[in-house]
C-alpha cells in the first residue's frame, strides 16, 4: 500500500522543487512546529534521504511567547528524528518597526538567510495555496500593483515554496496520517494580526458569498500574474539596454513604447542609480519626463536626487555633494 494521498502529494511537490537544482545544493527547512513545516520537513527529509542530498533544519525562536524556547526545541528534537543533520535552533530578538508581524518576519529572514550563506544552501518554506491567497488579498487591500497582488514565488533567490499548490488541509492530513506531533501557534488565531482576520472572517465570507474556490483563484491568480510580470521585466530589461546612453536614457528609444514597459524602464534606471525606492507618484512624473514634455523642469526624486529632460535625455540629477550619475 501506498502513502497516504496527502502525504504523496506534499513529497510530489517538494521532489519537483529540488530536482531543479543540483543534487550537490544542500537544503535547509525552516520549521516552526506548525502542521505546513512539519509535513514540509518530513516530505524534504524523505525526499533527501532517497536521493543523498544533504539536508538541514533550522527553527527559529522568536521569544514572543512564554514556553516559546522549549516549543523551538520539541522542534530541533523533532528535526533529528526526522534524520536531518545539522539541525539548528536560532533565538532572535524581535524589533518593533512595522508593527509585530513585519518585525517578526524581518528577525526571521535574517535569522534564514545568515543560515542559508553560510552552508551556501536553499532553504524551504511552508507557505501552501491558502497563505498564498491571504498574501493576495493583502496586496490588493494596500494598493500596491500587480508585484504585490501577484504575492510569493515558488522559488527566488535561494529560498523555494514546494507546497504553493497545496491546500493547508492536505498539509495538515500528512502530518495526521504519519503520526507528527505538531503545534498550533496561539497567533495564528490572534484578531489583532490581520492575516488572521483574513483567514478566519473575511476568505470564509468569500467562499460562502462565492460559491467556493475562491482559495484556489486566487493563488491561480497569483501564479498569472507571475508569468506576465516576468514577461514585461524580460521586455524592459531588453528596452534599457537599447536606451542607455552614456549620460542618462534616449527618450526618443522610449517614446511609442507601452506605459507598463516604459514604467518599469524609468523606475529600474532611478533606482540603479542611487535612488531610494520611487512611489507611484515618482514612477508617474518620470514617464511624463518622456511622453508627455512640455519643457518642464526637473523633478524630484527619493534619497535627494531628482530627474531631468535634456537634449532627448532623461539624467540623473545626484544630490549635493555626489558625483554626477552615469
Amino acid at each position: 500500500m501506498g502513502p497516504h494521498p496527502a502525504v504523496a502529494a506534499v513529497r510530489l511537490a517538494v521532489r519537483r522543487a529540488l530536482q531543479q537544482h543540483p543534487i550537490t545544493t544542500p537544503v535547509i527547512v525552516a520549521c516552526s512546529g506548525g502542521p505546513d513545516s512539519v509535513a514540509l520537513a518530513a516530505a524534504t527529509a524523505f525526499e533527501c534521504q532517497r536521493t543523498g542530498r544533504a539536508a538541514g533544519l533550522v527553527c527559529v525562536d522568536h521569544g514572543l511567547q512564554p514556553g516559546s524556547d522549549r516549543i523551538a526545541s520539541g522542534v530541533g528534537d523533532l528535526g533529528y528524528e526526522l534524520g536531518f543533520d545539522p539541525v539548528q535552533v536560532l533565538r532572535v530578538d524581535v524589533g518593533q518597526a512595522g508593527g509585530p508581524e513585519a518585525a517578526a518576519r524581518t528577525a526571521r529572514y535574517a535569522a534564514l538567510e545568515r543560515a542559508r550563506q553560510a552552508e551556501d544552501a536553499l532553504v524551504a518554506l511552508g507557505h501552501t495555496a491558502d497563505d498564498q491567497a491571504e498574501t493576495v488579498l493583502l496586496g490588493l487591500g494596500r494598493g500596491s500593483g500587480p508585484r504585490s497582488i501577484a504575492g510569493m514565488r515558488p522559488q527566488a533567490a535561494g529560498y523555494l515554496r514546494p507546497l504553493l499548490t497545496l491546500r493547508r488541509t492536505q498539509t495538515e492530513a500528512a502530518c495526521q496520517a504519519l503520526g507528527l506531533p505538531v503545534w498550533n501557534d496561539p497567533h495564528n488565531v490572534d484578531p489583532l494580526f490581520r492575516r488572521v482576520r483574513l483567514r478566519r472572517e473575511v476568505l470564509p465570507l468569500l467562499e460562502d458569498v462565492l460559491s467556493g474556490g475562491v482559495t484556489e483563484a486566487l493563488a491561480r491568480t497569483a501564479w498569472q500574474l507571475q508569468a506576465d510580470l516576468d514577461t514585461l521585466d524580460e521586455l524592459a530589461g531588453r528596452l534599457i539596454k537599447c536606451a542607455t546612453v552614456p549620460d542618462g536614457l534616449d527618450v526618443t528609444v522610449l517614446l511609442g513604447q507601452p506605459d507598463g514597459l516604459v514604467s518599469r524602464v524609468v523606475k529600474r534606471w532611478a533606482e540603479a542609480a542611487g535612488t531610494e525606492p520611487l512611489t507611484a507618484a515618482h514612477i508617474t512624473e518620470l514617464q511624463r519626463l518622456v511622453g508627455d514634455w512640455h519643457g518642464q523642469g526637473p523633478i524630484d526624486l527619493p534619497g535627494g536626487y531628482g530627474a531631468i529632460r535634456a537634449s532627448g535625455t532623461l539624467r540623473m540629477i545626484p544630490p549635493p555633494g555626489r558625483d554626477r550619475a552615469p
